[in-house]
């Protein structure tokens, strides 16, 4: 048996990856973009961990919570590996926040379908919860046409969900580069994946807290927050929007 618990090997590659969140980090501090970001992901998560304290005996929000708790681990884990120079993996566990954010919005607007989902076998549940039925479901609902949902997740599935020869760039420090093996930090790649997480916490941030009883208090000062940075976030990267809001 080997002396040591953990190869030198292993120890060596997380040496590297603690460099490299240094790194990320530098870079985040030197662009206020990527910490609005990260501002964002933050305030979405811990409406995801004061939602979870709400104490309730229905069993169709325990759901919620729960599907709150699934978001807030990924966000977690997708950042760790981002700063940590894995940004192909920390763009999959993205795509679990993304399907995850679009079940959280049917079931914003159709509270009956909670039920229907947690009593739902295998072949109910690929029949009408499926991530295309459930994106057909939002489009649907909203009158969308242009099927950006589906690109959206299929942006995310061929990148990162599965192997591909377009799924190679993530694994490219720079544009026409050499894929590499391990980890890495390019400050292009980092602010491409922390503006989807952005993206992504803006929308999960938005459909927890419409699941927040408004008589509990508890619950007030983290909605209030995040609404707070997200008018923020939006504000700086879609002042169009926010013009629009305030005619």
């Amino acid at each position: 048996m080997p002396s040591e618990a953990i190869p030198e090997n292993l120890k060596c590659l997380h040496t590297q990856e603690e460099q490299l969140r240094e790194k990320a980090l530098a870079l985040v501090k030197s662009d206020d973009r990527l910490s609005i970001h990260l501002f964002v992901v933050e305030s979405a998560m811990d409406l995801a961990d004061v939602l979870r304290q709400f104490e309730t005996d229905e069993e169709d929000m325990k759901v919620v919570q729960i599907l709150g708790m699934r978001m807030f681990n990924a966000f977690g884990a997708s950042l760790k590996l981002a700063l940590s120079g894995y940004v192909q993996n920390s763009t999959l566990i993205m795509r679990d926040v993304l399907e995850t954010v679009f079940l959280l919005d049917l079931f914003k607007t159709d509270r009956n379908a909670i039920k229907r989902w947690r009593f739902a076998d295998k072949r109910e549940r690929m029949k009408e919860f499926a991530p295309v039925k459930v994106r057909d479901a939002l489009d649907k609902r909203d009158g969308f046409k242009s099927g950006r949902r589906t690109e959206l997740y299929a942006q995310f599935s061929e990148l990162a969900g599965h192997p591909s020869m377009k799924s190679v760039h993530m694994m490219c420090p720079e544009k026409g580069s050499d894929a590499v093996i391990g980890p890495f930090m390019e400050a292009t790649a980092l602010e491409a994946v922390l503006s989807e997480m952005g993206r992504l916490a803006i929308q999960a941030g938005e459909h927890l807290a419409a699941f927040f009883p408004p008589e509990w208090g508890h619950g007030k000062c983290s909605r209030d927050a995040f609404t707070r940075v997200k008018l923020e976030w939006i504000g700086r990267f879609y002042p169009q929007a926010t013009s629009l809001g305030e005619r």
